[in-house]
């Protein structure tokens, strides 16, 4: 293809994008037989927003403000950006195909809508699966309808999705047992049947195609076998303060199947333990959640005789968002000169917040005494505890909104003082468009990056398992946050991934995946830092991200976390991917164990 066909082809592209987006605005069709069950409309607040056509998320990710109501088209990019505190639904030819969480692919031939706050509500209470959208053109208007039709698209498409997860494992599991997903899908099945036989009676089709779902949706949940060398896991902030709850807690985990605790040890500038370390700095020497007590001591000591894995979940540069001169004893109280600065903020002594990320204050990756201090915190904890690993979390530099210099970071007075050294330049003088633009970033991500190979000495000598917390899409991470966790990955100095994954759509899930896979070298594991209890998703939202990180062959998995991951995620996980005696005829494996079992696990190593 020369050059004239590829640009004639791109533009037939865009044309064809933009006409079937406009689809939205065409008003819906329904069938005769077709039951309307509900329908509501709520106002969009912006389409494709922008700093300048939405000065109320300008300050947030993927433009979208507080409580909006988003609608993206193709035109706005391939994705929608935004932050893990909404909820998204992907329309195709006026129906709802999917609901994601965050940072969702805009379809060429569709739209997200995407809701915050009240418009979140909105969302979850009036949009599903099968949902069929109409947009007023003149209003912006977004109208939904529930229909007959909605929940019979939802069932089929449930049920085919059940029976292609069966086959996966049943090509992969030796004993896979498939009688309880079976029987649901045949239940869901007949339920359609007579659904579309008595479509005359609206009260028994309602009752029966909501009845289809429900089926559909128990076979999902119970489809998954379980993997016994999978790393099943769980992020937990401690608010236990006794030994009786943090057992408690350990049990509850134990009892859903997790085998590895991310146990948040540094957060908000504290350490749960109490810390010499901050004794000597003239910090506060622990949380004062926690004070006459040593939880972490209990959290490893208990967890072990469980044979349960505990990893220091670690936040390396963020100290919270309480400003500092509200404790003379907090980190950035003492020294102030360890904050972070935007470029805007660079003459100003007072450490600056970061308002796209609830007004948190953050640390100067490239001060040395900052990087001294966080080692020494996490030899201490290492030394004294004896952890199985250290989980970095906020290894980066504050969000930049968008990439300009504007809402960069970096611009301390070491950092500004150190780079002029080096490149004989102030960063302050330097431009977005200036060839020295490329040395100040590089800058930058290698501050981080040197600070995540002391660590990585720091495992290896003391035999202790490094992760770190990234953001899968490796653009967004080296220009927003200058995260360049590709290089950690080929220079070795690190052992896996925790990458979060902030949505409940399973296809995002994927490419992420393939993202991160694409990038990392072989020796690297991952862990899907997996996000649908966090976000309110469904249980089935959760067996679908487990299978597909499986599909890709993770390593394993991590919930976020403890406090959302309430009972109706761990049934469904005890029912399927983390039940440790396969729950599909359980009864039966209890009277007669299954002998030569070969797990999933084995089998992709082998294969």
């Amino acid at each position: 293809m020369n050059k004239k066909q590829f640009i004639t082809a791109f533009i037939l592209l865009l044309i064809t994008a933009q006409a079937n987006a406009s689809d939205i605005y065409e008003p819906i069709k329904f069938s005769k037989q077709e039951v309307i069950f509900s329908t509501s409309s709520k106002k969009a607040d912006i389409i494709n927003p922008s700093p300048q056509n939405n000065i109320q998320g300008s300050i947030f990710p993927g433009g979208r403000g507080p409580n909006q109501l988003v609608i993206y088209t193709p035109a706005f990019g391939e994705r929608t950006n935004t932050n893990e505190f909404g909820t998204e639904a992907i329309v195709q030819n006026n129906i709802v195909t999917i609901l994601s969480g965050a940072n969702s692919f805009i379809p060429a031939n569709g739209i997200v809508i995407s809701g915050h706050g009240t418009s979140k509500t909105w969302m979850n209470t009036n949009i599903t699966i099968g949902t069929k959208i109409y947009i007023d053109k003149e209003t912006n208007t977004v109208n939904v309808y529930t229909t007959s039709e909605s929940y019979m698209y939802e069932a089929e498409n449930k049920i085919s999705e059940a029976k292609s997860m069966m086959d996966y494992y049943k090509n992969k599991v030796s004993n896979y047992k498939t009688k309880v997903p079976e029987k649901h899908i045949t239940a869901a099945q007949d339920y359609l049947k007579k659904a579309k036989k008595d479509i005359e009676d609206q009260d028994r089709v309602k009752k029966l195609t909501k009845l289809a779902v429900t089926e559909a949706n128990e076979a999902i949940s119970t489809v998954l076998p379980n993997i016994p060398e999978e790393q099943k896991g769980m992020w937990i902030r401690p608010t236990q303060t006794t030994t009786s709850e943090i057992i408690s807690a350990i049990n509850t985990m134990q009892d859903a199947g997790i085998n590895n605790i991310f146990l948040e040890t540094f957060y908000h500038g504290k350490t749960i333990y109490p810390s010499q370390v901050m004794r000597d700095y003239g910090f506060i020497s622990q949380n004062e959640q926690f004070a006459s007590f040593d939880p972490l001591k209990v959290w490893i000591k208990e967890a072990h005789k469980r044979d349960m894995k505990v990893h220091i979940w670690f936040q390396s540069f963020y100290v919270g968002n309480v400003p500092p001169d509200k404790n003379s004893r907090s980190i950035l109280a003492v020294h102030p000169e360890w904050g972070n600065k935007t470029r805007s903020d660079y003459q100003n002594s007072a450490p600056t917040s970061s308002r796209s990320e609830h007004n948190g204050y953050f640390l100067d990756p490239a001060n040395p005494e900052v990087k001294d201090f966080l080692l020494k915190l996490l030899s201490e904890i290492i030394c004294n505890y004896k952890p199985d690993g250290i989980n970095l979390d906020y290894i980066r530099y504050p969000q930049a909104v968008s990439k300009n210099e504007a809402g960069s970071w970096g611009y301390t007075e070491y950092a500004r003082k150190d780079f002029s050294e080096i490149y004989k330049t102030d960063p302050i003088t330097i431009n977005i468009k200036d060839e020295s633009w490329k040395n100040w970033e590089e800058y930058r991500r290698e501050q981080i990056t040197n600070f995540v190979a002391k660590v990585g000495t720091l495992g290896r000598n003391n035999n202790v398992y490094i992760t770190a917390v990234i953001f899968p899409d490796i653009e967004s991470a080296l220009n927003t946050k200058q995260q360049d966790w590709r290089t950690w990955s080929k220079r070795d100095f690190i052992d896996g991934f925790t990458p979060l994954f902030l949505t409940y759509d399973p296809k995002t899930v994927s490419e992420m995946m393939k993202e991160i896979m694409k990038n990392k070298s072989g020796k690297t594991e991952i862990h899907a830092g997996i996000f649908v209890t966090f976000m309110g998703g469904s249980n089935e939202d959760l067996v679908r991200q487990i299978h597909e990180t499986r599909k890709l062959k993770a390593n394993g998995v991590i919930l976020f976390d403890y406090a959302h991951t309430t009972p109706k995620y761990t049934k469904t996980l005890k029912e399927s991917a983390f039940n440790n005696q396969n729950y599909q005829e359980k009864k039966e494996e209890e009277k007669q164990p299954i002998k030569n079992k070969k797990s999933f696990w084995k089998f992709w190593k082998k294969n």
